[in-house]
């Protein structure tokens, strides 16, 4: 019951903890004492070390680690067209932090004419033998921020256009990275996990925008963003409710209930990797309505601290869910990346390691 294909029985999120050289190397180029070439070398140097780490704990799908971003997802939209970094009045609020104030502001027409990350990926498909797998933030990134996103309203007086716009570069730039060999990619997808939370929902209808609507249109930009890929190409999603500095930001029970109809009729990915680490995210009763021929990949381990889980605890957990979809429709991750941000988690390296090496470990016990 193994999987040969992506998502794998044992599979995880994507960001990983950045070493100390590596936030030393950021911190030196960000006050001009080291050049670009010499941060780059750093990274090449710390991806290739943790490529093989993961190699050594047994995982298949092989990432950078996102070692080469400051964020989940800021990195990625400011490489598209008509998209800058914006400084805001303040972060975003998480449950007992604030993040740092950087966003993005839409200038110009959005488009995808390249991107750095095509090259970081190239590099990654490059060093490991199993399969590389791509994370880039899911369209609803750009406009689903509880801080509104500032857009000019020159160039988009209507935001059906911007839509329309957003949709069209992110299946220019998915194709892209299948052009250069990603066979497996995950958009991460934190708004629509965030619209099954009814504090969320309220501050997006105080704003002036239809949550339910949301839903819906951010479901239709993830299938437009995958509409030209090649037949054997593999797109995930991961659903998030926030992850910085081991905290959070949707809050109180949010089960995926309120937004199974978009989650698993409307959108067309192949997989979802789903948070369930905690009672935020409800029961395992929404899994009754997952296609078949699609997988649900069970976010039961944290991230977010370093205890280890028992073995017997995710077993249980694992059983449970298979009474609303069959086993095979199964696997199994930490709930979310170590390291959204550079930031990253509060646990150590070795612990995060420790999580990884058991999340294999359980999967050959469950699936053999």
């Amino acid at each position: 019951m193994q999987r040969t294909k992506p998502p794998f029985r044992a599979d995880h999120v994507g960001s990983l903890l950045r070493p100390a050289a590596l936030k030393a190397a950021r911190e030196r180029r960000a006050k001009g004492e080291i050049t670009a070439a010499a941060l780059a070398a750093v990274e090449d140097r710390e991806i290739e070390n943790i490529i093989g780490r993961q190699e050594a704990v047994g995982l298949q799908s092989i990432t950078e680690g996102e070692f080469r971003r400051s964020w989940w997802h800021l990195d990625f939209l400011w490489g598209l067209d008509g998209i800058e970094r914006h400084f805001m009045d303040t972060g975003i609020a998480f449950a007992a932090v604030t993040t740092r104030n950087e966003g993005v502001r839409v200038s110009g027409k959005i488009g995808f004419s390249g991107h750095p990350m095509l090259e970081h990926f190239k590099f990654l498909k490059a060093h490991t033998r199993r399969t590389p797998k791509m994370t880039i933030p899911a369209p609803s990134a750009l406009y689903g921020r509880p801080v509104p996103t500032p857009i000019d309203k020159t160039v988009y007086p209507q935001l059906d256009r911007f839509f329309d716009d957003l949709g069209q570069a992110y299946k220019k730039a998915v194709r892209a990275f299948a052009d250069a060999g990603c066979r497996y990619l995950q958009l991460d997808e934190v708004f629509i996990a965030m619209l099954c939370d009814q504090g969320y929902r309220a501050r997006m209808k105080d704003r002036g925008d239809d949550p339910g609507r949301l839903g819906e249109l951010y479901g239709d930009l993830i299938n437009t963003a995958m509409s030209d890929i090649p037949p054997d190409m593999t797109v995930t999603m991961h659903l998030c409710r926030g992850n910085y500095k081991s905290t959070y930001m949707g809050s109180g029970t949010s089960s995926y209930e309120a937004m199974q109809e978009v989650l698993f009729d409307r959108i067309k990915v192949h997989g979802y990797f789903m948070e369930y680490d905690t009672a935020r995210a409800g029961g395992f009763e929404p899994l009754k309505y997952l296609p078949k021929g699609r997988i649900a990949v069970l976010g039961l381990v944290t991230s977010k601290s370093g205890a280890l889980e028992s073995k017997d605890t995710i077993k249980r957990r694992i059983e449970q869910a298979a009474k609303y979809v069959a086993l095979d429709q199964l696997c199994l991750s930490p709930q979310c990346g170590f390291a959204s941000t550079e930031e990253g988690n509060i646990l150590a390296e070795e612990e995060q390691w420790a999580k990884l090496r058991t999340i294999v470990e359980i999967a050959r016990e469950v699936w053999g």
